[in-house]
C-alpha cells in the first residue's frame, strides 16, 4: 500500500473485494478472507460484490456481523431488470433473485448497491428507463453504471464482429447516463458512469477508455439540460 500513499496521498483504504463473485464459497472461508484484509490498520471497511443467487441467508447475516465493527457495501449484480436480457447474457437468475436479495439485505447494517448495464441488445431507451425505476423503487444506497463493451475472444465479441450487436456510440450513451441519473433518488450514490476493459483486450468501443472525458460530457449535459440527479424521479 505504500505505493499507492505516495500515489495518491491517501492513508487509509476500503478492501475491494471485486471483479468476480466474493460471497460464493463456505460461508466460514469467506469470514476469514474478509477479516483477514480488515486486519490491516489502513483497511477501514470492505466493498465486495457479488451476485443476487449468492447471497443466501447465512452470507447475509456474516456480512451484517461484520458491519457491526465496519463499514460493509454489498454491490449486487442487476445489469438489467428484463428477463429476456438476463436469458440472452447467460446470467442464470432472473429478475426476481435480486429483489428477494435486496430486500434480505435491507435494514441489515451494511449498504448495498447495484451493478447495472447501458446499451444491453435490443432494449430500448424506455426499457433502460424502467431498470432506473425499479433501482429507485427498491432504495439501494449505491449504483455503478456500465457501458456495454466488448472484450476479445467472448461470444459478444463474435456479434460485434458478424453486426449482430451494436456496441453504444458516445454521445448517445452520455443521454442514457443522465436520462438515467434524473430518476434516481438524489441520497443514492453514484459511484460509476462508465466501464471499460485493458486496452489489449478491448474490442470496443474506444472511447469508453477515457473515463475523464466521460464524465466531463455527463457534467456538461445536465448543465445543458439546467436538470440533476432525482429531477425525473416522481414521472412516469
Amino acid at each position: 500500500m505504500s505505493r499507492l500513499n505516495a500515489r495518491y496521498g491517501v492513508e487509509h483504504f476500503v478492501g475491494y473485494f471485486q471483479p468476480g463473485t466474493n460471497t460464493y464459497g463456505p460461508v466460514d472461508e469467506v469470514e476469514r478472507v474478509f477479516r483477514e484484509a480488515l486486519e490491516h490498520p489502513q483497511v477501514l471497511g470492505l466493498m465486495i460484490g457479488t451476485r443476487p443467487d449468492c447471497l443466501g441467508e447465512e452470507m447475509v447475516d456474516l456480512l451484517a456481523r461484520l458491519a457491526e465493527d465496519t463499514w460493509v457495501s454489498c454491490e449486487i449484480g442487476l445489469q438489467t431488470m428484463h428477463e429476456r436480457t438476463l436469458r440472452w447474457m447467460n446470467r442464470g437468475h432472473g429478475y426476481q433473485a435480486f429483489v428477494d436479495a435486496v430486500e434480505r439485505s435491507r435494514n441489515r447494517g451494511f449498504e448495498v448497491g447495484a451493478h447495472v448495464i447501458l446499451g444491453l441488445p435490443d432494449e430500448s431507451h424506455e426499457e433502460m428507463m424502467a431498470t432506473a425505476r425499479e433501482i429507485a423503487r427498491l432504495g439501494v444506497d449505491s449504483v455503478k453504471i456500465h457501458n456495454l463493451h466488448a472484450v476479445k475472444n467472448t461470444a459478444l465479441a463474435d456479434m460485434v464482429s458478424r453486426g449482430e450487436v451494436r456496441l453504444p456510440e458516445f454521445e448517445e450513451y452520455v443521454g442514457w447516463v443522465v436520462d438515467f441519473l434524473e430518476i434516481l433518488p438524489v441520497d443514492c450514490v453514484i459511484d460509476r458512469i462508465s466501464g471499460d476493459a485493458p486496452r489489449q483486450y478491448l474490442v470496443g468501443p474506444e472511447w469508453c477508455l477515457d473515463k475523464t472525458a466521460v464524465r466531463q460530457a455527463v457534467e456538461a449535459e445536465f448543465r445543458r439540460r439546467g436538470t440533476r440527479q432525482g429531477a425525473k424521479l416522481h414521472e412516469g
